[in-house]
């Protein structure tokens, strides 16, 4: 590639990357540039990153050499020779990149490949004069893309890969709201359980502080009856109990002997 065959083509990809920021592409995420094609010699100048692991090619070494001079040309002759020169460069360029690695679905890619035409002038001169030239390219699956084609195409792009993403997020919201159930299901069941044993926990709290506590209550109702009615005087220690007098030890202790 001569120098200024070169400098066209850094000339367009500087002008392909512009669009693609203007779009809002990242390097490295939305696409790459030179990438080796996987088992292949070819190096696209670029390849956009699709949904589903597919990949679009498109190449920006487009033949603008002749273009040139026939803008250039002071003479008719001239002129025509170099746009006929132009045009057939063009056909080559459609057929080179056809036959080089860049459509290849088994590689996943897709079944086109993108060929950047750098001007929009460019490509209505293409179209004014072989307006053949572009049916020719899709019917070798090969797509001319001047800035606004390229701008349409991309963002189509881009809105294919969003709409993607955003399928892949509602399934996997609607998964997690299936699990969500299966979880709450489990939930539920417990707190169920858990309700269970407090009621009959509850109930037993229930009978004790009811039933059992009456029962206990009355015999101890009687006691502090008998000891009102003797007027036995409440000890509030061991040494406040009253002394048993005499008759009362021995009649506790005959009556000891005949427990026995």
């Amino acid at each position: 590639m001569s120098r200024r065959e070169t400098a066209r083509c850094e000339w367009g990809e500087r002008m392909a990357e512009d669009i693609l920021r203007s779009i809002g592409f990242v390097e490295g995420v939305n696409y790459f540039k030179q990438s080796q094609i996987e088992g292949g010699s070819s190096r696209p100048d670029f390849v956009f990153m699709l949904p589903d692991d597919l990949k679009l090619n498109m190449d920006v070494k487009f033949p603008l050499d002749n273009y040139m001079r026939h803008l250039e040309a002071e003479s008719e002759a001239e002129k025509s020779q170099f746009q006929t020169a132009f045009l057939r460069d063009v056909r080559g360029r459609i057929s080179e990149i056809t036959n080089r690695e860049y459509i290849n679905p088994e590689q996943g890619t897709l079944d086109y490949v993108l060929l950047f035409i750098p001007n929009e002038s460019v490509y209505s001169f293409m179209h004014e004069k072989d307006p053949d030239l572009l049916d020719f390219g899709l019917r070798n699956k090969v797509v001319c893309c001047a800035p606004l084609t390229l701008f349409a195409v991309l963002a189509m792009v881009r809105q294919a890969a969003d709409n993607f993403a955003l399928q892949k997020s509602s399934e996997q919201v609607v998964s997690l709201f299936g699990r969500f159930n299966t979880e709450w299901e489990k939930f539920t069941d417990s707190m169920e359980q858990v309700g269970k044993r407090l009621d009959s926990t509850q109930k037993a709290y229930g009978f004790l502080r009811g039933t059992r506590r009456r029962a206990l209550e009355r015999p101890l109702g009687q006691i502090e009856t008998i000891r009102a009615e003797r007027g036995i005087p409440v000890a509030l220690t061991v040494d406040d109990l009253p002394a048993l007098t005499a008759q009362e030890a021995v009649d506790s202790s005959d009556s000891g002997d005949d427990e026995d």
